[in-house]
């Protein structure tokens, strides 16, 4: 699984770098600034997560391929409010609920994926509709949705201060 040789490996690496770099960018969010070392790592690999996942051999569509689909369209606009309209006007705040939704849908599936995988967190929830599975994520949203409020916020509020 973390055999970066393979795809899956690959795969798992580029999500796990994408979780590591959304931490730094999103702390940037938080107190008005973009940080752009770790936001090109951000978006490039929080993109690239998603893309890979559709690599994989499936029959139909999977509840896997909506997230990943809707994680494409985030970063995407993330990076087109970023680097295409470089966070004029209202493309600020855009960029940092996207930056910051984007990041929330990686940890979402972290979490899943944990559920899955991890023995003591598998026999708590084997079919991840089982309460502790819920409240996890439950927790998950509530936190992310006061970051993105208060990222979006304050990038904002900063660029107004300093004009």
């Amino acid at each position: 699984m973390f055999d970066p040789t393979t795809f899956v490996g690959f795969h798992t690496w580029l999500s796990l770098v994408a979780i590591v770099a959304g931490f730094p960018v999103t702390t940037g969010l938080l107190h008005g600034h973009t940080r752009p070392g770790w936001t090109g790592i951000f978006l490039s690999t929080a993109f690239a997560t998603s893309a890979t996942g559709f690599g994989f051999p499936f029959n139909g569509v999977l509840p896997s391929h909506i997230v990943g689909a809707i994680h494409i369209v985030l970063v995407a606009i993330a990076a087109y409010a970023l680097y295409g309209r470089r966070l004029e006007g209202g493309w600020r705040r855009i960029y940092a609920i996207m930056a910051v939704l984007s990041f929330y849908l990686l940890i979402f599936v972290l979490v899943a994926q944990l559920f899955g995988k991890v023995p003591a967190l598998h026999a708590l929830a084997p079919t991840q509709s089982e309460p502790p599975f819920g409240i996890a994520q439950g927790i998950v949203l509530v936190v992310f949705a006061l970051l993105t409020w208060r990222a979006a916020v304050r990038f904002v509020q900063v660029q107004h201060r300093a004009a």
